[in-house]
């Protein structure tokens, strides 16, 4: 990291790097920024196909240019602060539904989840080699908006219901079978697998070993 210079001009450059290595310098990423960590792995997984679009007040996260739309969201066993084994807490998601979005500066008044998709990112490590930073600690479930349930919040137990994890090595291929309707690559016989989660009444998640 640039070191401040006792003279001449301190450059936008050095006020960056410092700013970027206060927020993300540590292993630990303080609850408020680690969401944009986790939209960091998923853009570096999806760009080109989608574009990650989430800004203050954006309504998702990610969108394709055939209109579809995700939502990242996350949760971590180990956190900044100082922790003990009796206040660690279950992990839940938030997925209320929206009151409206903004288009441009216009507000858009209409109670409802606006993304097609929701990644749920988990971040399982819970001893001292934890490193938010690191995408192959990470653990991604890929659901179809449609299959959440109506609560505001859902926990880990129910999202594992909905979908088989996957590391970052297998996100963008489970991300476009979930976006392709949620149909699996061929088998061996010739059959459609269910993979990602539960996209239809007729589907049942495919127990993917990574």
């Amino acid at each position: 990291m640039e070191q401040l210079s006792a003279t001449g001009r301190i450059s936008a450059c050095t006020i960056r790097d410092r700013a970027a290595h206060a927020a993300f310098g540590q292993p630990l990423v303080t609850n408020m920024l680690r969401g944009l960590v986790v939209e960091a792995i998923v853009a570096t997984v999806l760009e080109p196909d989608w574009r990650w679009c989430s800004a203050d007040y954006a309504a998702w996260d990610f969108d394709r240019s055939d209109g579809l739309r995700l939502e990242v969201k996350q949760s971590a066993v180990r956190q900044s602060w100082a922790q003990t084994k009796t206040t660690a807490r279950p992990a839940t998601f938030d997925i209320a539904p929206r009151t409206g979005r903004y288009d441009g500066d216009v507000w858009l008044a209409e109670v409802r989840r606006w993304a097609d998709l929701y990644v749920f990112a988990h971040h399982h490590v819970a001893d001292d080699t934890a490193d938010h930073r690191d995408p192959a600690q990470w653990t991604f479930y890929v659901v179809l908006t449609t299959a959440l349930p109506t609560q505001k919040t859902v926990g880990l137990a129910k999202v594992r219901m909905l979908a088989t994890g996957c590391g970052v090595d297998d996100l963008k291929m489970i991300v476009a079978l979930a976006a392709a309707g949620g149909r699996g690559p061929l088998t061996p016989n010739g059959a459609s697998t269910p993979i990602a989660g539960k996209f239809d009444a007729s589907t049942t998640p495919r127990q993917l070993k990574f």
